[in-house]
């Protein structure tokens, strides 16, 4: 098995081996060292504000849930009941006053204890308070965003990616609209291509090339995150007129991105399915004194980049599996977010790598 070595310098680096886009078992193994250890950004505080409001979210197999208590309370959930595995809640969001398994009706209360279980008279050895939802082990706001973790959290949200919250407005802006997309790519194809400091920008966007100042595109590391900043220049058409001021692409670990530009932020989590296949959840957010026809635009812009992003990662995913291909090297100009992604991931893997995949 080919070894990531995250020691070597930028300019003698390689990239993380192809078959950890493409191995089952590389696919199991960071749903646990990964995804379980990190915040996820599950939905939006609006969606959770009063009592009784519950949002539900998938983190990598684990179905979660998030509901604001009678109490006023924040609490997280796996969404699964004691009794049969089956979901308590099945929408995306909405109100109730109780959970209640529609599988054979167990039903908990806002605080997670079970209340109800028809039928279970003379089951010997059974306590009710014993039989509780689990919680998981965070939920936060922060920003308009929820928050939330599998496993107990080293750090809150705002210290993990502390950068973000300290140098960029979130405020003042509403949520408008989410899209989802479902890729034929491994989610670290989408982050890849996310993180490589533009260098697929005037090749693959086009359009979008045309307002970014590519000479004074940059790359800041942090250490759970990083952010691409370029100036923009003027430019006709839908994108001139809605890509406008300076642009900051924020990356935290491991799969949320959040896009600023003036009056506008696009965020997108990227959740993976499978070894070969990824979800891209975007969500917009405006300003509220932008025009429903610079909304329009803007929502236009930015479903055209990710058609053009979709159709690479999808190549990239098929060229991966190749046996001619093996690893990558960075560029030194343009790459230092991947290659900080790729450490980041190797040392949130490396248990696993040590083993030798198994």
């Amino acid at each position: 098995m080919s070894r990531f070595d995250p020691t070597m310098p930028l300019e003698r680096a390689h990239t993380i081996p192809a078959e950890w886009y493409t191995e089952r078992a590389f696919h199991l193994a960071e749903s646990e060292r990964v995804f379980a250890r990190t915040w996820q950004c599950v939905g939006r505080a609006d969606q959770v504000a009063a009592p009784g409001q519950f949002l539900t979210a998938d983190i990598a197999g684990e179905p979660v849930l998030v509901v604001r208590g009678d109490d006023g309370e924040l609490r997280g959930f796996f969404n699964v009941c004691r009794h049969r595995a089956a979901p308590l809640l099945t929408e995306p969001t909405g109100c109730v006053g109780k959970l209640r398994c529609r599988y054979h009706g167990w039903t908990y209360d806002l605080l997670g204890r079970l209340k109800g279980t028809p039928e279970f008279d003379g089951a010997c050895d059974f306590d009710k308070a014993e039989n509780g939802l689990v919680p998981l082990g965070g939920v936060e706001i922060a920003g308009p965003f929820v928050w939330a973790q599998v496993l107990p959290p080293v750090r809150p949200v705002t210290s993990f990616y502390a950068p973000l919250f300290e140098r960029s407005n979130l405020d003042g802006l509403t949520h408008h609209s989410t899209r989802s997309y479902t890729l034929n790519c491994n989610w670290k194809v989408y982050v890849d291509n996310y993180l490589d400091g533009g260098y697929h920008v005037n090749t693959v966007h086009p359009a979008l090339a045309g307002v970014i100042d590519y000479q004074h595109y940059r790359t800041q590391l942090f250490e759970n995150c990083n952010v691409q900043t370029s100036p923009l220049t003027p430019a006709t058409g839908a994108v001139g007129a809605t890509r406008t001021g300076d642009a900051a692409y924020w990356w935290l670990y491991p799969n949320f991105m959040v896009n600023l530009y003036a009056g506008v932020m696009d965020t997108n989590w990227v959740l993976p399915l499978d070894e070969d296949r990824c979800q891209v959840v975007f969500d917009f957010y405006f300003a509220a004194d932008v025009s429903p026809d610079f909304i329009r635009d803007s929502i236009a812009v930015a479903q055209a980049v990710q058609e053009e992003d979709v159709l690479i990662c999808e190549q990239v995913q098929r060229g991966l599996r190749s046996r001619s291909y093996d690893t990558g090297r960075f560029s030194p100009k343009r790459e230092a977010g991947g290659y900080h992604f790729h450490r980041l991931l190797s040392a949130g893997v490396r248990p696993w790598e040590s083993a030798g995949g198994s």
